[in-house]
């Protein structure tokens, strides 16, 4: 796993029990929820620097450029203050995921999240409430760092916490509401564009609900077993696994947790020593180039922008409002198939299918 936790999953070796418990569902429910907290932000800055009142109140120069443009509008947001009020949340976050893994595996994955979540819950206060360019710059340095330590932890949890034969599916969960964010944050941007002056600020302050839901939620969550056994605290940890499980009898999968745990241990003293050796090389060749190459494809500057992008290739701001839910929905769709679909056949078969219409459409 990406991250500062060990995501020990030496008891998918071992299919102890692969029931999926209310308790499970609920649990990872509430921490997918974390993946709303990026997925909104990732879809709602796009389509509020396609709002008038939002560019005249902060960044006048654009409408300038845009009402003099004879041909399309895409020169006009060549501003550098405006890529720092998009790029700043994403600059935070890089900075605060270096931290956050240090925290994940000291203080465990519940108290990372909630970090995370009252730290972006101001910093969406601090945006819906913005006076000056400083101050919503500085609420996007906020959410940013809320990014960081939930994207941190959030993926670690849902992976230790899930039953070893679904863990994929359950994985998948956290996508799926990063997906539902960025298509929630494009239907509330296409409402409040017709809304006035101040729709730019309920598009913006809004970002607090997803916030709200997951630092609640995470306040009736025990930490992952696997957390739990890291910090000493076994008792607990048997407790939780007999929560997530459903059974009383956990001790085979706990033993593995408790010799998993002293062996990342060891790892823990030296991890870059360790990680350069030559047998963990491909691991780690492909842990770096694969979500580098992923980044390459630009897919993510295309959510990102994609209102300004469809604005300043000819559509109407509805049309780009539009364009962009489309993208999101479609987004949405593949991930729900591929959560069916990852358990039974495999990540290979996904990372095959998906590199070949990647190809097939740039083409």
């Amino acid at each position: 796993m990406a991250g500062g936790g060990f995501a020990v999953e030496s008891a998918g070796s071992n299919d102890h029990n692969t029931k999926v418990t209310l308790s499970v569902i609920i649990t990872c429910i509430v921490v997918a929820s974390g993946g709303l907290i990026f997925g909104y932000d990732i879809g709602i800055s796009g389509g509020v620097t396609t709002m008038p009142p939002f560019l005249e109140k902060f960044f006048p120069s654009v409408l300038r450029k845009m009402a003099a443009s004879k041909h399309n509008t895409y020169c006009a947001y060549d501003s550098q203050l405006l890529t720092l009020f998009t790029s700043s949340l994403y600059l935070a976050g890089l900075v605060s995921s270096l931290g956050a893994s240090r925290v994940t595996r000291v203080m465990g994955r519940k108290a990372t999240m909630m970090i995370g979540g009252c730290t972006f819950f101001v910093g969406a206060a601090f945006n819906g409430a913005a006076v000056n360019v400083a101050m919503l710059i500085l609420g996007r340095i906020l959410l940013g760092l809320g990014v960081g330590f939930t994207n941190q932890a959030c993926p670690v949890y849902l992976s230790e916490i899930a039953p070893s034969k679904w863990r994929g599916a359950f994985n998948a969960g956290f996508q799926i509401c990063l997906a539902i964010g960025v298509v929630a944050a494009n239907l509330i941007n296409y409402r409040t564009t017709k809304i006035g002056n101040w729709g730019w600020r309920l598009s913006l302050g809004l970002a607090a609900v997803p916030a709200i839901v997951m630092t609640v939620g995470t306040l009736f969550l025990s930490d992952t077993p696997s957390s739990l056994v890291e910090r000493g605290k076994v008792t607990e940890a048997k407790k939780a696994l007999q929560k997530a499980r459903g059974v009383a009898n956990v001790d085979d999968e706990l033993n593995e947790l408790i010799k998993s745990s002293e062996s990342a241990e060891k790892v823990i003293q030296e991890p870059f020593s360790t990680i350069f050796k030559r047998k963990y090389r491909p691991h780690l060749i492909m842990a770096v180039m694969i979500p580098f190459f992923q980044q390459l494809t630009g897919i993510n500057v295309i959510a990102f922008y994609a209102p300004v992008l469809f604005q300043s290739i000819g559509f109407g701001s509805d049309g780009a409002l539009l364009g962009a839910i489309i993208l999101g929905s479609v987004n949405l769709v593949s991930i729900m198939l591929s959560m069916v679909i990852v358990d039974r056949y495999g990540r290979r078969v996904l990372f095959m299918e998906g590199g070949i219409q990647m190809v097939l459409c740039q083409v």
